[in-house]
């Protein structure tokens, strides 16, 4: 079957498919996936030789599904455990949606007391393990990603009774959640509900017995109870063990009681959610110079006064990006004969790096072609000195730095041309550490690529390799959209020292080049090399591109940075997204607004 036609399957919710494409992903873990479907329940067995990883399987599973985008599951109940062993194992339970129905009390019945094994109901065909080095394109990466909240959030209160519509035979460490809720996930980082495990071992021995004091209950006046319906699903387990027929009856007290405490833990479940609505604000800006003291002193007078006027346009993001052009080292010799035509070296005094603290910087790329200026030992200075002040540079070679904001699981990956970072002109080995940060749980993917040619000779992008004075400076049009492929969410370009445009690719963000943001004494700021940008980019937990601004910026002769009221760079950019990407599904107005253009 070819890798479009198990996608689509598996957007249609094909257990099949959809256990041939976990499959896939779960097996570097020697994790053997089987599923089946019971209307819009999916239920998911997962063996391996030792118990499987609970967090790795169930991100995967939860991230896999929501990116394909399916409408036809809206619960999945995930089950762990070595082979051929159901007597030991974890049992998880994700709610996808619900409605708001009608309020009903919800009553076992008899169909619903069914037990399902998946392991005796679906073989595990040959199929099922890959035997190609290539794998099909992730789940994450199809173009029906798109989640839609189907109703309105609102305060709950706790109702004075709830009657899930399930039996637990045994603990589970995850529950559903209230139907009053609309689509809602818990942090991607964790799962989607999460409920303390010793409160829940406590409640789940009493449910069995008080949902089997509900029909006495609705006989004694109780049939009017309004109370939020919760998802239906039918009863089931893994093993035969469970059943409630010989089971003490309790009384009517404790019922309510039990009843009670199971509205409070199913509500508590709730707590700190992250909706598809929820967005994560990143601002980004290009390359940051601060002033030199080698070969000649060219620092300022007053370091602090470097980041004064577009300190405010840095602030309000959850993520403040830059990519870093010097070093901040006090190591005494350059790797670099400086006096040799257009060859520079950067060294910025240690000390500097509070400026770049204070102006609000989170992620720092350190993956240029001068961040081994002083060499290796002036790079690790440099990575020292911005992590010892809670930053994170990013830029080592074969390196992952990971950022959580909001829940949501950030990856930063840097590159450049060079080797001695991670090369972008490997593509192989460039899919490859983006594929890792998948597979390490990463929500969103951000790389920053520093290459292209240099100068206002080299404002379009095209999609062909770069050369600048004679050097191999990359394809970054082929390099970002084969990242984006593989399963990167944002990119972030560097290198030419002017802005270049912008791509919607896949409905991920590229942007080509973000310019020069600061070069104090360092860098040319004639004609577009003195057009600036603050790229605000608003993305859902799954790195879509939700929309965004241009904030204009512009840097005087000593190459300051100051905000622009003339829109000088907007201007810029919107022609050039205009000329360079004609197609791309992206409108920029002249007050630097980035929208999303409507079908």
């Amino acid at each position: 079957m070819s890798q479009q036609n198990l996608i689509k399957l598996a957007q249609q919710g094909d257990a099949n498919a959809i256990a041939t494409l976990i499959n896939h992903a779960l097996h570097s873990k020697g994790v053997i996936a089987q599923a089946t479907r019971r209307d819009r329940h999916l239920y998911i067995l997962l063996e391996s030789e030792q118990l499987p990883n609970q967090s790795s399987c169930i991100r995967v599973i939860q991230n896999g599904i929501l990116r394909l985008g399916t409408t036809a599951i809206t619960l999945i109940t995930i089950r762990g455990q070595k082979t051929h062993h159901q007597s030991s194992g974890w049992t998880h339970t994700i709610a996808l949606q619900t409605s708001v129905a009608s309020a009903k009390t919800c009553v076992p019945t008899m169909e619903d007391e069914s037990a399902f094994t998946p392991a005796k109901s679906i073989p595990a065909p040959s199929h099922f393990i890959p035997t190609s080095a290539n794998p099909p394109t992730k789940i994450k990466k199809t173009a029906s990603r798109k989640v839609k909240q189907q109703g309105s959030r609102r305060q709950i209160q706790p109702p004075p009774v709830k009657f899930p519509k399930v039996l637990l035979p045994q603990p589970v460490k995850q529950l559903l959640m209230a139907g009053s809720i609309g689509l809602m996930m818990a942090p991607l980082s964790g799962w989607f509900f999460t409920v303390q495990q010793d409160r829940i071992s406590e409640f789940s021995r009493t449910v069995s017995q008080t949902l089997a004091s509900v029909p006495t209950l609705l006989t004694s006046g109780l049939q009017n109870i309004q109370a939020p319906s919760l998802p239906e699903l039918p009863e089931f387990s893994f093993s035969s063990a469970g059943s409630t027929a010989n089971s003490e009856p309790v009384s009517e007290e404790e019922t309510l009681k039990n009843l009670n405490k199971f509205s409070e833990l199913t509500l508590t479940s709730l707590q700190n959610p992250i909706s598809p609505d929820l967005r994560i604000k990143i601002k980004a800006v290009g390359d940051i110079i601060p002033g030199t003291n080698y070969p000649s002193n060219k620092l300022p007078a007053s370091k602090e006064a470097l980041f004064q006027d577009v300190k405010p346009a840095l602030q309000g993001a959850d993520i403040v990006f830059g990519n870093f052009e010097s070093t901040l080292t006090n190591y005494p010799s350059s790797a670099k004969n400086v006096g040799r035509g257009l060859v520079f070296a950067f060294r910025t005094p240690p000390e500097y790096t509070s400026i770049l603290k204070d102006a609000g910087f989170d992620i720092l790329s350190v993956a240029n072609n001068h961040s081994f200026d002083f060499f290796e030992a002036g790079f690790d200075d440099t990575i020292e000195n911005i992590n010892k002040l809670g930053m994170k540079a990013v830029g080592r070679k074969d390196e992952i730095v990971y950022h959580e904001v909001k829940g949501v699981k950030f990856a930063f990956i840097g590159f450049s041309y060079f080797s001695v970072h991670n090369n972008m002109l490997d593509l192989e080995a460039s899919q490859a550490i983006v594929k890792k940060a998948e597979a390490e749980g990463a929500d969103v993917i951000v790389i920053s690529v520093h290459a292209g040619a240099e100068g206002t000779a080299a404002l379009n992008i095209y999609n062909k390799t770069e050369y600048f004075y004679g050097e191999n400076r990359g394809n970054k049009v082929l390099f970002a959209r084969t990242l984006i492929d593989a399963g990167a969410d944002l990119v972030l370009g560097h290198g030419p020292h002017v802005p270049r445009a912008l791509e919607l690719y896949k409905g991920k963000l590229i942007a080509y080049s973000l310019g020069n943001f600061m070069g104090y004494r360092t860098l040319s700021t004639k004609a577009q090399l003195g057009y600036s940008l603050v790229l605000e980019a608003d993305l859902d937990p799954v790195g879509n591109f939700k929309g965004g601004k241009i904030i204009p910026i512009h840097l005087d002769s000593k190459g300051i940075p100051y905000r622009d009221n003339n829109f000088r760079s907007v201007g810029l950019i919107r022609s050039l997204t205009q000329s360079n990407f004609p197609e791309t599904p992206l409108e920029i107005d002249s007050q630097g607004q980035i929208l999303l253009k409507s079908d």
